[in-house]
């Protein structure tokens, strides 16, 4: 039996018939017809043709066209809310692997298998060598990827794809931390031999700043009267282009982030040391205003330091490393460690910088007997 509203009726000649509204013209509804023998067969046929109708009057989704120029427009977007250096980071990802792969592809008919393969193609055998890339490089990659699929959302391109379906394990790296005698060895060679190169080692351990940091470092960014050293800037080698060639240059900017850029009290002996060396308006290396030491040539320096001081190979890092790390062991609130070094939050700090030395794990764990002592 039909329902009032439904529109649904029984005819003289027997059958059902149900109508519905096609279109309005000039405010007037047409109607449109579906019949059956009966009313439940008839009620189906008009929830179908309905359906339909309300499918065909959505607007089509937008194709974005071609990867290459997807990931163009992408960049124009992006390109005032980052710095060079990370535009120059994605404008490689995208020239060594995304668009070698996906270049002349539809981006709105990339799928999830495509995105897991090629990036399980480059874990196993990714980069110059073939050897496979490191899991951070191809997470690099599937982000990329992500910030140009919202970028085509938010234009209402159809995409059918989304790098989340790509699982990656990173494999933590060891990290390298001093040991208390193999730091003593160091400050004690630096000592014994200084020049520029030495006081840059010595005041990066006991401020813990990064290289990039010390080597844009300006002796004017040093208050000697205030005992503050100010963080402002920080020193890169990117590539750059020039007539059409690929070439590389170091630049001097802004952290890129606002609490990398801070204020850091000075040690008493280390501001002393640096009261002998000023020199007001020259690079902090080179006591010079128009010579620098770029962050790769104070990285070769400082392994021959290590070498001639008879300790194990590291990288500069390990010096920020030793530095959180003798912090710890010292007693520093973990709040004010991480404003000295930079960091957005504390967990960072934490996670990453903090490496407690066995014995400073052994003397926590010695205050346990204490309780066990309790009669």
């Amino acid at each position: 039996m039909s329902r009032k509203g439904e529109n649904i009726y029984k005819r003289k000649d027997g059958r059902w018939e149900g109508r519905y509204i096609k279109e309005r013209v000039d405010g007037k509804a047409r109607y449109r017809s579906v019949y059956a023998g009966s009313y439940r067969e008839v009620k189906e046929k008009l929830h179908i043709a309905k359906k339909l109708l309300e499918t065909a009057d959505e607007p089509e989704e937008k194709s974005a066209g071609k990867m290459a120029e997807v990931s163009e427009k992408w960049l124009e977007d992006i390109a005032g809310t980052l710095k060079e250096s990370s535009i120059v980071k994605y404008e490689d990802l995208l020239r060594c692997y995304i668009l070698p792969e996906f270049g002349e592809h539809d981006f709105s008919r990339i799928t999830n298998r495509q995105i897991i393969d090629f990036s399980s193609s480059l874990l196993l055998k990714g980069g110059m060598d073939g050897q496979g890339l490191a899991p951070s490089t191809v997470l690099e990659v599937m982000s990329a990827l992500s910030s140009m699929r919202i970028y085509a959302l938010k234009r209402e391109y159809k995409i059918a794809f989304s790098p989340e379906c790509v699982s990656i394990r990173r494999e933590a790296k060891e990290i390298r931390v001093f040991s208390v005698e193999e730091e003593k060895k160091l400050i004690s060679w630096l000592k014994n031999n200084p020049d520029f190169t030495s006081l840059g080692i010595l005041l990066c351990l006991f401020t813990g700043i990064r290289l990039g940091e010390l080597c844009a470092l300006g002796w004017d960014d040093i208050d000697l009267q205030e005992n503050v050293l100010h963080i402002r800037k920080t020193m890169q080698r990117i590539r750059v282009k020039e007539q059409d060639k690929r070439k590389t240059d170091v630049k001097i900017f802004e952290p890129k982030s606002t609490s990398s850029i801070r204020d850091i009290p000075l040690p008493a002996n280390i501001r002393k040391l640096l009261g002998t060396y000023c020199q007001p308006g020259a690079f902090f290396l080179t006591g010079q205003k128009d010579c620098f030491v770029e962050p790769r040539t104070m990285q070769n320096r400082f392994k021959a330091v290590l070498q001639a001081c008879g300790i194990a190979d590291a990288n500069f890092h390990a010096i920020r490393h030793t530095f959180a790390t003798r912090c710890v062991e010292l007693g520093f609130d973990v709040k004010s460690l991480s404003e000295i070094l930079g960091h957005a939050s504390v967990a960072i700090t934490m996670n990453r910088y903090v490496h407690p030395s066995m014995a400073l794990k052994s003397e926590n764990m010695a205050r346990l007997d204490e309780l066990f002592a309790v009669k």
